[in-house]
C-alpha cells in the first residue's frame, strides 16, 4: 500500500514530489493552486513535466486538491462558470505532473429543491469533461454532512454524467464517520455495500484521518491516525481490507512538532502489519 501526506508547491512542481519522497512517502496530494482562489493558474510546463518523470522514476503516486471554493452544486452562474474554468485548469496541470485525479469536494445546495443541486452537479461535471482526454480524472469526495454522506449518491451521480469513465472517488475516513457512513465496528457493513454499489471499482484515493468528534457528529474536523474517535482498531481493521490494498492513501491530519508527519506514516505501516483482533 501507498502512503504519504499532503505537500506545498511553493518551490514547484518538482520539488512537491521530492520532498514528498523525502519523509517516506509512496503517494502525496498537492494544490495545483493557491487552494483558497478559482482563479485560473498559467503553470511551468517544464516544471510539471519533471515532477511526472521523477514521480515515474520513485513509483510515486500523487493526486491534486482542487481549490475550496468549488462548488459542484452551486445555482450562482458566475461561481458555476467560474468553477468550470477552475476545474479545467487543475485538470491540466494535474495530468501534466503526472497526478491520478483531482479531489473535488461534492458540493452545497442551498435552494429549496435538493434534487436541484444534484442537476447542477451533473450539468458542471459534464461541462467540465465535455472535453478532456488527458489521464487524471475527477475523483469526487464524500461529505461530513449534508450532500454526499452516502455511497448511493456519490455512484448515482457518477452514473448520470456523459463521461463517467472520466469520474472517480475519493473517500475520506473522517468524513465517513463523521456522517454515519462508516461507525469504525460497521466496516464490513460498508464493503458490503460498496460492493453492491460498484464503488470500491471506481475509488481511486483516499483521505486517511481520524476525527476529532463522536461517530455520526457531521463535523468535520481531523485528528491523527489513532488519537481520535475512530481510533487504532478500527483503522487496523480498515487498512488490512483488501478492498483498499492498491488504493494510495493520504494524510490530512494535524501537524504537530513533536510528532512529524514521518512518523506518522511509519505508524500507519505498523497499523497495516498488526494482527487483527
Amino acid at each position: 500500500m501507498r502512503i504519504g501526506c499532503h505537500v506545498s508547491i511553493r518551490h514547484g512542481f518538482l520539488a512537491a514530489a521530492q520532498s514528498a519522497l523525502a519523509v517516506g512517502c509512496g503517494a502525496y496530494q498537492y494544490f495545483p493552486k493557491n487552494p483558497r482562489s478559482l482563479t485560473v493558474k498559467s503553470f511551468d510546463l517544464t516544471d510539471a513535466s519533471k515532477c511526472n518523470e521523477f514521480c515515474v522514476a520513485n513509483n510515486l503516486y500523487s493526486i491534486a486538491h482542487t481549490p475550496y471554493p468549488v462548488n459542484l452544486a452551486t445555482d450562482h452562474q458566475q461561481l458555476r462558470e467560474t468553477t468550470i474554468l477552475s476545474l479545467q485548469n487543475d485538470l491540466a496541470i494535474a495530468d501534466a505532473c503526472g497526478s491520478i485525479g483531482i479531489v473535488v469536494h461534492y458540493g452545497k445546495y442551498v435552494g429549496d429543491d435538493p434534487l436541484q443541486g444534484y442537476r447542477n452537479m451533473i450539468r458542471t461535471l459534464n461541462e467540465v469533461l465535455w472535453e478532456w482526454g488527458g489521464q487524471t480524472m475527477i475523483l469526487i469526495e464524500n461529505q461530513a454532512a449534508g450532500m454526499g454522506t452516502t455511497l448511493q449518491e456519490l455512484v448515482q451521480v457518477r452514473a448520470l454524467t456523459e463521461r463517467p469513465s472520466y469520474i472517480g472517488f475519493c473517500l475520506d475516513t473522517c468524513h465517513a464517520f463523521a456522517g454515519g457512513l462508516w461507525s469504525g465496528a460497521n466496516w464490513k457493513q460498508v464493503e458490503q455495500l460498496g460492493a453492491e454499489l460498484d464503488y470500491w471499482t471506481h475509488l481511486k484515493a483516499i483521505h486517511l484521518n481520524d476525527s476529532k468528534y463522536p461517530y455520526g457528529s457531521n463535523k468535520d474536523f481531523h485528528a491523527n491516525i489513532g488519537r481520535g474517535y475512530i481510533g487504532d482498531e478500527h483503522f487496523r481493521n480498515f487498512l488490512q481490507s483488501p478492498i483498499i490494498k492498491n488504493v494510495p492513501l493520504v494524510l490530512e491530519t494535524p501537524t504537530m512538532s513533536d510528532y512529524p508527519v514521518s512518523e506518522e506514516i511509519r505508524y500507519v505501516k505498523e497499523l497495516m502489519e498488526c494482527e487483527v483482533t
